[in-house]
């Protein structure tokens, strides 16, 4: 007699988002709705949310509310900084979780479709003498900053008008600066690509360096949540970090 096997089979491993935290609430509810948005394309898979600081929930308390389940973080940064190379390893061996850690989300051809969108929705469209000055937030990191102008030149390809990365903070050239050089070259159409997740100090400061259009962050859009899902895929073919 055959006997069929009732017992529950384990689910796929959990995706914690790892945001930064901002003291404007409007990263947070961002933040949240991004979340809603990756629940919504993947039914049944178990999402939640820590902060690296300044909101809750922290990374460290969602990692002990999820205990020995098997996790993937995937942070909501768009480079290779401090806080993807140590703040983030360092709070997952600190917290002896089962842990994988995503790469962060920049630079990726999602990213690309994502700022054009936010582009089109502020209102630009490729005109002669165009061209974007893609505002990040900036890091003393070397990687970071590759990161960033990696995604410029794709970003470049998908609007097919030049882009200058730029930062506001802790690397150079600033929003200022890259908007002059761009002048220099003839460019009098300068758009400003807000290459933050959500809204925040850095990316309203950045903004309001506009002489004409400047976007929204990323925000919650559907690419966005497309490319987490890629990140949390991609970092299941990597080896889980054990717990303590």
């Amino acid at each position: 007699m055959t006997v069929t096997d009732l017992s529950p089979r384990p689910g796929p491993p959990a995706l914690v988002l790892v945001a930064h935290g901002s003291r404007d609430p409007r990263a947070l509810s961002t933040v949240r709705a991004l979340m809603g948005r990756v629940r919504a394309l993947r039914p049944g898979l178990s999402v939640r949310l820590g902060h690296i600081e300044l909101n809750e929930p922290l990374l460290p308390d969602t990692l002990a509310a999820l205990g020995d389940t098997e996790t993937v973080l995937v942070p909501l940064l768009l480079g290779r900084g401090h806080h993807v190379k140590r703040d983030i390893p360092e709070t997952a061996a600190a917290a002896g979780a089962r842990t994988r850690i995503a790469a962060p989300l920049g630079p990726h051809p999602l990213l690309a479709d994502t700022l054009h969108a936010r582009l089109l929705e502020a209102g630009w469209r490729r005109r002669p003498a165009s061209a974007v000055v893609l505002a990040a937030a900036g890091s003393r990191d070397p990687d970071a900053r590759v990161d960033t102008s990696r995604m410029a030149g794709l970003l470049a390809a998908r609007l097919g008008v030049p882009v200058l990365p730029a930062y506001a903070s802790a690397a150079a050239p600033t929003v200022r600066e890259a908007i002059t050089t761009l002048r220099a070259r003839g460019r009098h159409r300068i758009a400003i690509a807000s290459y933050f997740t959500a809204p925040g100090r850095f990316a309203t400061e950045c903004a309001a360096q506009a002489s004409g259009i400047a976007s929204a962050p990323l925000g919650a859009h559907d690419a966005m949540a497309e490319l987490i899902l890629c990140r949390y895929e991609r970092a299941l073919g990597t080896p889980v970090t054990a717990a303590a």
